[in-house]
């Protein structure tokens, strides 16, 4: 790309099909990359950790930090508008995810992101995300149809670890915004006490080898809303 200087980036992993096509097409344009899951248990199973691991293993991604989200999340829900949560959420894990870039001195955030998939991910919410942080937020999926990037999951042996049911926002419910602006969602943070939330989960980490032997529970749950 712009030098020989290495890239280096934090991927934002859920264990769904999006981010590890993300991280493959960031690593083909150079970017060097670690990786971070935000888990939601105790509200869902750790099913989304060990697909993380699994699809971290295939690109190469020799660790993975683990932040324990649930508690943090659920004060989310619970003391702020429901309909904000999607993009309350996906700030505090941009903040969160900022906070340890930098300590790594990694330049970048990427995100398997893209317009219009879910309610988060509105040209009006992601402006609203961008501007959680100061690293830039790389979205390499961003103008992606769903299939393209099912096609590119197969290709790279990503989609039979990806598919099926997933715990996508187990604590949200109700109507979300598709459209917001930072004056409101700032509102919502200072009812939640998002930067004491934030410095916690910040320090509620563990690093997890990749290579080690994981084992997908014996009961997957939906809790998809």
């Amino acid at each position: 790309m712009q030098n020989n200087k290495t890239k280096k980036a934090l991927l934002l992993i859920s264990g769904g099909i999006d981010s590890p096509v993300a991280a493959k097409l960031a690593q083909e344009k150079g970017y060097e990359l670690e990786a971070i899951h935000f888990s939601q248990e105790p509200f869902t199973d750790n099913t989304p950790e060990i697909k993380s691991l699994k699809l971290c293993k295939l690109l190469g991604i020799k660790r993975l930090i683990v932040v324990e989200a649930g508690e943090s999340l659920k004060e989310i829900a619970d003391k702020t508008y429901r309909e904000y949560y999607f993009i309350l959420m996906k700030r505090f894990m941009m903040r969160v995810s900022e906070i340890i870039a930098k300590e790594k001195e990694y330049e970048y955030l990427v995100t398997g992101e893209s317009i219009g998939q879910v309610s988060s991910q509105t040209i009006s919410n992601l402006n609203t995300i961008n501007q959680s942080t100061e690293l830039e937020i790389l979205r390499p999926v961003l103008f992606m149809q769903k299939q393209e990037i099912i096609d590119i999951s197969q290709k790279n042996s990503f989609f039979e670890i990806s598919k099926g049911a997933e715990m996508c926002d187990a604590l949200a419910f109700g109507s979300p915004k598709t459209r917001s602006s930072i004056e409101n969602v700032s509102t919502q943070e200072e009812r939640c006490q998002i930067i004491e939330l934030i410095n916690k989960a910040a320090k509620k980490i563990r690093i997890e080898d990749t290579n080690k032997k994981v084992q997908f529970p014996n009961q997957i749950i939906n809790l998809c809303k």
